[in-house]
């Protein structure tokens, strides 16, 4: 019976009977942290580490261990013994049998939680909660900025890695490199945007952006507001010549283009090549070498040469993100002199969150004490929506301030589209990429 069993004389050995201890335990912790994970009641990102990282790697430790402890075990005995023999298996015998059905049953179990230990950890570590909050300090900017857009419905990994094993692994290289830099403290400061996807825009954007999607026209109003008692908007109307593969700003997706930058940034290109079948052109611009053509990366142009912060979107300046806000209504217009405080409260420079926080406060509710027609609720609306804007774009532990991660769509706060729709841009032939408003803008109607 197998109440009556004892444990096989190779494995009775203090390295064998730890590593039993080891795997027992952890296959206790695994199957009781699963089960509350289960339920629902495990939501800490740092749980999830330990139940789909740590925990199943001790696990699979504390097997390693058994067969270790029995070969030193058996090892040992053969140099006491000059003749040592084979053990023999009798399955006649009720003790052996019931050791070979432990072990099986065993066997079973251990392949079990490390087959789901595997698959969680796998599943874990492509999560939006693994990537933007384990490593919080070192991700909190591009985490926060995922969560408060469109893009917070789309997995990290749908865009970092793409489909396919050779993505995977490429993923997973760069992540140990991330990781050493995270844990030997030589992250940079702030973490420099990816040069280039690990997948082509085309295989990542188009998984769910249809490159021959008919947009048409996008009517866009852009509002700004006066530093003045009033908080004066002013308003910009455009038409957004979005158009398709075929027409409009979204025929850049279609057309062979290659271009060089003069770093990793791509704020500045100057040369450009387009290919239309067997006619080749370059462009290149006022003051660039022709001869320096070809010296540096040649990239070809995706979605992402403009649209390169399409799911960690930064506002360039405190007054874009406070005119955002104020355009929203989380700060409250009708408050006298509003954009002119918030402007200068986030403005300003803090050594840490809390001071930032706990001084805007101050800064507003100090204002706002001084002019009674300022109802509270207001000045509390307007307190909570200046904190918000803060703490979407600056990151003090990172680095991360006003402008530090540029978007390259449009062109008011960066050169944008004007990296080569400036008339500066020239072939041999003498045509030139233009800077013509029409090409992208239409008039409203």
């Amino acid at each position: 019976m197998l109440t009556s069993l004892r444990l096989p004389d190779a494995t009775r050995n203090p390295l064998s009977l730890v590593g039993m201890a080891i795997a027992t335990a952890m296959a206790t912790v695994f199957l009781s942290l699963l089960l509350l994970e289960l339920a629902g009641y495990l939501t800490n990102p740092y749980l999830g580490l330990l139940l789909f990282v740590a925990v199943p790697t001790l696990f699979v430790a504390g097997l390693v261990l058994i067969p270790i402890g029995a070969w030193i075990a058996a090892r040992r005995r053969r140099l006491a013994l000059a003749d040592s023999e084979w053990p023999v298996l009798d399955l006649r015998s009720p003790r052996q049998r019931g050791i070979l059905a432990g072990l099986l049953a065993l066997t079973v179990v251990n392949l079990v939680i490390v087959s789901i230990g595997a698959y969680g950890g796998v599943h874990y570590m492509e999560s939006a909660a693994f990537c933007g909050q384990v490593c919080h300090a070192t991700m909190e900017p591009q985490a926060v900025a995922h969560a408060a857009w469109p893009h917070a419905v789309v997995a990290c990994t749908q865009c970092h890695i793409g489909p396919g094993g050779g993505a995977f692994l490429e993923a997973k290289l760069a992540g140990t490199r991330q990781l050493f830099q995270v844990m030997t403290n030589r992250v940079p400061k702030p973490v420099p945007p990816p040069v280039d996807l690990i997948q082509p825009a085309a295989v990542t954007c188009a998984q769910c952006h249809a490159p021959a999607a008919v947009y048409g026209d996008e009517l866009r109003v852009l509002r700004d507001y006066a530093s003045d008692e009033a908080n004066t908007e002013s308003t910009t109307t455009l038409r957004l010549r979005v158009g398709n593969r075929w027409t409009g700003i979204h025929r850049h997706s279609s057309l062979d283009i290659e271009y060089e930058a003069t770093d990793d940034t791509k704020a500045s290109i100057p040369v450009v090549t387009v290919r239309d079948g067997q006619n080749v052109r370059q462009f290149v611009a006022a003051g660039a070498s022709s001869a320096a053509a070809g010296s540096r990366p040649v990239r070809k142009m995706d979605c992402t040469d403009c649209h390169n912060r399409p799911a960690h979107t930064f506002a360039f300046s405190a007054e874009r993100a406070v005119d955002a806000a104020i355009g929203a209504g989380a700060i409250p217009r009708q408050l006298a002199f509003v954009r002119r405080e918030a402007v200068a409260a986030v403005g300003a420079s803090y050594p840490t969150r809390e001071e930032a926080l706990e001084a805007i406060a101050q800064r507003l509710q100090g204002f706002y004490r001084t002019r009674p027609e300022a109802g509270a609720a207001l000045v509390t609306r307007a307190v909570e929506g200046t904190r918000a804007v803060w703490a979407r774009n600056v990151f003090p532990r990172m680095n991360v301030t006003w402008g530090t991660y540029p978007s390259h769509l449009g062109h008011v706060d960066t050169p944008g589209c004007f990296r080569c729709h400036d008339d500066e841009h020239k072939a041999a032939d003498g045509s030139v990429i233009k800077q013509d408003c029409e090409l992208c803008h239409g008039l409203p109607e």
